[in-house]
């Protein structure tokens, strides 16, 4: 198997210990092909519609006009999409800024299905916990070490597996059948909310263990291209709008980078030999299978499809098809959000998430800021009324509440 880490927001070369979510890439190379999951340090994200996907990243990069992180571009979108409540919740605590790649979580996210001999289905979630502790750091220490040692995570991770120190996560699932799916309050296949573990119990799975360093940065690491559509026998796909749309976005974005051929380059390539009638484009490298015929079906040679990779149809029911608009819940943004910040966190997290809040939208300037800082505290509002007072205060705000 092969892991990549990665931040998300900056560019190569950008500080580790930035505020950001972390990529969690991680590649299976089996005897029926590559199994990928591409996930992030975090079980949500934040948006749930594949088609604010684009306008989502750019409010994350540098401003058009001045080519500076803008904390205006930033909160204008979060104010602007309030399913991303749950996501900047998590950002803006110290989950926000992990203590390096080996000290954090992975998570598919996404709702994915597992699929048996009988063409039975079940929908899971899967979640890497890492085995050396959860462990975060608060924006002050994170700011000192981007001054200090900007590489940080990546110099972790390579010195303990140089030493021998070898990191490990214990994979575990969620499951849920069609018919908790029918019932559940929220639409299971939304990114934006979480199944909670005392509904859906996590089940070991194993153990996994980074053993080794890739021997060249940019031949594996640089060049891999993870992306949904590499499934195996028995893993399937979801009704996720947000997943549908990834299918597309992650081979397109490889074309683009790497090439028409990308998954001929070794570290996409998968163990055992792939047979297709794929021919020609730029950079391939494998003979281009000789003067084998390059369309199906044909009469020369053996290459049949194997019916067992065939998944079972999807209910289109209106529970399926109809999944966005299945209830009254569905705009519920802040229910997982508000029992997050109340709940889960500790007095010491909460502290440190609303300074870190603070800290981020105090950077919102121009004539809209006002608009933009109350907008987003009426979402803070109606998650969690404490919350929102406090940023008030931080922020010396003259909050209305509507």
């Amino acid at each position: 198997m092969f892991v990549r880490f990665s931040t998300v927001g900056g560019e190569k070369g950008s500080a580790d210990t930035e505020r950001d979510p972390r990529g969690f890439a991680v590649r299976f190379y089996t005897e029926e092909g590559n199994w990928d999951i591409a996930g992030n340090n975090t079980p949500v994200f934040f948006i749930k519609d594949a088609k604010k996907f684009p306008d989502f990243v750019h409010t994350q990069k540098r401003d058009p006009k001045t080519n500076l992180k803008s904390a205006t571009m930033v909160w204008d979108f979060f104010s602007l999409n309030p399913e991303s409540l749950h996501q900047v919740m998590i950002l803006f605590s110290d989950r926000g800024t992990p203590d390096g790649y080996r000290k954090m979580n992975g998570y598919g996210s996404h709702a994915f299905s597992m699929v048996n001999d009988k063409d039975e289905r079940i929908w899971v979630k899967f979640h890497f916990k890492t085995l050396q502790g959860n462990h975060t750091l608060t924006e002050e220490e994170a700011e000192k070490i981007k001054g200090s040692d900007p590489d940080y995570s990546q110099r972790d991770l390579v010195d303990a597996i140089e030493k021998g120190d070898y990191p490990k996560w214990a994979l575990k699932i969620q499951v849920m059948t069609d018919e908790q799916a029918k019932s559940f309050k929220w639409n299971p296949f939304d990114v934006t909310k979480v199944w909670p573990h005392k509904e859906f119990p996590l089940i070991d799975v194993g153990i996994m263990e980074l053993n080794k360093i890739p021997e060249n940065y940019f031949a594996d690491v640089e060049q891999a291209a993870f992306e949904p559509t590499n499934l195996i026998d028995g893993i399937g796909l979801s009704p996720d709008r947000l997943l549908q749309g990834r299918i597309f976005a992650y081979p397109d974005a490889h074309r683009y980078r790497l090439g028409a051929n990308y998954h001929q380059i070794p570290v996409n390539r998968p163990i055992n030999e792939v047979n297709n009638h794929q021919r020609d484009g730029m950079m391939n490298v494998d003979g281009n299978a000789g003067d084998k015929p390059n369309y199906y079906p044909n009469s020369f040679d053996n290459i049949v499809a194997d019916k067992k990779y065939k998944e079972p149809a999807w209910e289109l029911d209106s529970n399926i098809a109809d999944i966005y608009d299945r209830n009254e819940n569905d705009d519920d943004f802040y229910t997982q959000p508000g029992e997050l910040f109340r709940k889960v966190m500790t007095d010491n997290e909460r502290r440190n998430t609303i300074s870190n809040i603070v800290n981020s939208m105090k950077g919102i300037t121009g004539d809209k800021r006002d608009e933009i800082i109350q907008r987003q505290l009426e979402h803070f509002y109606k998650a969690d009324q404490d919350l929102a007072m406090a940023v008030v205060k931080g922020l010396k705000f003259n909050f209305t509440n509507k």
